[in-house]
């Protein structure tokens, strides 16, 4: 699912065109935390949204959601810490290698 991103001159809104053909104006902020490439708990942020959605907002039932999301924060936020030590940059790996690293675990680890 990809999305088309186009910055307004001079603003700080950012106008993402969703597969549906429909355009949707959100602040730049928010537009880079759906960014792949820096937000690596994508998939996890929006699975523990969409139970929200579907159990009225009661949070004990997506209570697994929120510690798998929990979880996948604690560690690429602990692969980051130890890339920065190291000097590898940038400090977040990209998607793809994000994808390289999983593979070479053989499972997730959160």
């Amino acid at each position: 699912m990809k999305c088309e991103e186009t910055h307004a001159p001079n603003s700080s809104w950012l106008y993402v065109m969703l597969p549906s053909k429909k355009t949707v104006r959100m602040p730049v902020v928010t537009g880079r935390l759906r960014d792949p490439d820096i937000n690596p708990c994508l998939s996890e942020s929006d699975a523990s949204t969409r139970c929200l959605d579907e159990n009225n907002y009661d949070k004990e039932r997506c209570s697994t959601y929120f510690l798998k999301y929990k979880n996948c924060r604690k560690f690429w936020h602990s692969i980051m810490i130890q890339r920065r030590r190291t000097g590898v940059k940038p400090c977040m790996p990209t998607a793809a290698e994000r994808d390289e690293i999983l593979r070479a675990m053989g499972k997730m680890p959160y």
